[in-house]
């Protein structure tokens, strides 16, 4: 097998830790040996061993000599756990291949610097794109300090996310409903607005075997939540977040605050929630990733907020009509073409009976 092969073998390792080690990036690693695997990890938990110990822990034989493929640069300080590099050394590995560097500035090339001062064959960069890409919540948050917002719609074709009634169960097919609870495994938090709460009464829970439920995070400028809502049940699975503001009944709050929901009180910008400072919260709170799923106004909030920065639209083969039905994106709209929000990098397959549309945000006039 080659490097990339190895590479390609660690890269599907480092996937399986997909839900359970955020705000930590996933990482898988293959020990080889006379043209042989004798171990292989990944880092299976937030906290927990990374993925260079467990490879070395599992390996059937001494792993002196041997070469250890690494999705990502091997850390170099001492965080949760000790040094990554350190014990490649230690464990008398000869050669290190590096998928892409770690982005932290802990780390930032120390790693590969400890490994080569150390007399260890360095290569760096098999199969980088495919690596970081993996990682791409983990590379935005680690270096901006703020969670990485994915704006996830489902619409008919002709643009509708209800009919003028409201109704929206159900717009895409059961194949489109299922990699939506995928996503939201993959993310550490799921966000909506108050309109959403109140019409759809959604739980916004993860419906997968073996799922991890996002917490919900919910923007009601003037807690509106009603107390028996479906987004505020169950708190010792799922907890949630409501972000309002200094025009709030405080009554009400004091209410949500018994039931064991946490209520976080933002001064007001134009009598709603100022968002960039909400998502800055977020953040500092170690949550990395966000799934928005809505409403209309809330999207266009974030949008043009510059909060988004992957859009995945589902558009199923459907015609609804009416004026007043609601499209994926309201609010006041922007008023000339040059100011609309640009996409690139869009990808697109069929996700059952529907489409699916994937594409990065790119700005505005961009």
């Amino acid at each position: 097998m080659t490097d990339e092969q190895y590479m390609e073998y660690a890269l599907n390792l480092a996937k399986k830790g997909e839900g359970h080690v955020a705000p930590n990036p996933m990482v898988g690693a293959v020990i080889v040996k006379n043209g042989r695997i004798i171990g292989e990890g990944y880092h299976e938990k937030y906290g927990e061993a990374h993925a260079e110990v467990n490879a070395i822990q599992r390996a059937i034989e001494a792993v002196e000599g041997a070469t250890i493929y690494v999705t990502l640069e091997p850390c170099a300080h001492y965080g949760k756990t000790p040094p990554c590099a350190q014990l490649l050394i230690d464990s008398k590995i000869k050669r290190v291949v590096i998928g892409c560097l770690d982005p932290n500035r802990l780390v930032g090339g120390q790693g590969v610097q400890m490994l080569k001062e150390a007399g260890l064959s360095v290569t760096v960069g098999v199969l980088q794109n495919e690596c970081e890409k993996i990682n791409e919540i983990f590379m935005h948050y680690i270096t901006q300090k703020q969670p990485f917002v994915i704006m996830k719609t489902a619409m008919t074709l002709d643009g509708k996310i209800a009919s003028v009634t409201g109704d929206s169960k159900w717009i895409t097919g059961s194949k489109a409903r299922e990699q939506v609870h995928k996503l939201r495994h993959r993310v550490s938090g799921i966000m909506v607005g108050i309109e959403t709460v109140l019409v759809d009464n959604p739980f916004l829970s993860c419906r997968i075997p073996g799922g991890v439920h996002p917490i919900r995070l919910i923007v009601d400028s003037k807690l509106r939540v009603p107390l028996d809502a479906n987004v505020l049940n169950n708190q010792e699975q799922q907890k949630t977040i409501v972000a309002t503001t200094n025009l709030c009944d405080k009554n009400k709050q004091k209410a949500l605050e018994e039931k064991g929901i946490e209520v976080v009180c933002f001064p007001h910008q134009e009598g709603q929630v100022n968002l960039k400072t909400w998502i800055c919260w977020l953040g500092e709170r170690k949550i990395d990733s966000i799934l928005l799923e809505g409403g209309s106004t809330l999207n266009f909030s974030m949008l043009k907020e510059g909060l988004v920065h992957r859009i995945e639209t589902y558009i199923a083969p459907k015609i609804l009509g009416g004026n007043q039905a609601p499209t994926p994106v309201g609010g006041e709209g922007f008023k000339q073409m040059i100011d609309a929000i640009y996409l690139r990098e869009m990808q697109v397959k069929t996700v059952g009976e529907d489409l699916w549309i994937c594409a990065k945000v790119a700005g505005k006039g961009d």
